[in-house]
């Protein structure tokens, strides 16, 4: 479904989703317009012509913003005079999104949401319901979990904890300390013995032996 209204002035083919510069309007961005003077309303085979205006018929849209078009140079020269004016403007316009298309009940907006709904592959349905399935199972295995966590008794702890709780009551074995190890006196006589003892004398090799060698 599409229409053809007239602001500004002017007149300009839309349907839901356009977006289009119209001259200003005194309105804020964010603002919900409603464009009343719809001269043609078409939907399929069928159209509506107005005379001036299509009865019943409405157009809504979102404003955008308020900024300006694109700069003009108007230049103007006189030959043989010398005389050169340039000239620069920038309209001012209003930009709108158009929402929806409505004559006589009928929604332009409500029928594309139908068709884009309509597109959707079975395998696509058939994954949605998977991931909302699979979402819905997490949850509720957190909570089960969460619920066994707060009923399980304090003798089912772990292995480690219990390990490092026994370590802990266990007294501590104190070592000995080094001044009670007795020591080995040593025995002067021994020593003063090796020393004084005479190193043998390391026997003589012949002349005709270290030839040999």
């Amino acid at each position: 479904m599409y229409a053809v209204i007239e602001t500004g002035g002017k007149q300009y083919r839309v349907e839901v989703g356009t977006e289009l510069a119209v001259e200003l309007l005194e309105v804020e961005a964010g603002q919900e317009i409603t464009l009343d003077r719809v001269l043609l309303v078409a939907d399929g085979d069928e159209a509506a012509i107005g005379r001036p205006v299509v009865d019943g018929a409405v157009v809504s849209a979102t404003v955008l913003r308020n900024d300006r078009a694109a700069k003009v140079i108007s230049f103007k020269y006189k030959p043989k005079a010398r005389r050169r004016v340039k000239k620069g403007h920038r309209q001012e316009q209003t930009v709108l999104r158009i929402t929806d298309v409505t004559l006589n009940g009928k929604s332009a907006a409500e029928e594309a949401r139908k068709a884009a709904e309509a597109k959707k592959t079975e395998r696509q349905r058939l994954e949605e319901a998977a991931a909302t399935q699979a979402a819905a199972d997490a949850a509720l295995a957190a909570t089960l979990a969460e619920k066994v966590a707060e009923a399980a008794p304090a003798d089912e702890a772990p292995k480690k904890t219990r390990q490092r709780a026994a370590k802990a009551e266990a007294p501590m074995i104190e070592k000995a300390p080094a001044e009670a190890v007795p020591e080995v006196p040593e025995v002067p006589e021994v020593a003063e013995a090796a020393e004084e003892a005479p190193t043998a004398p390391k026997p003589r090799r012949s002349r005709a032996a270290k030839k040999e060698g």
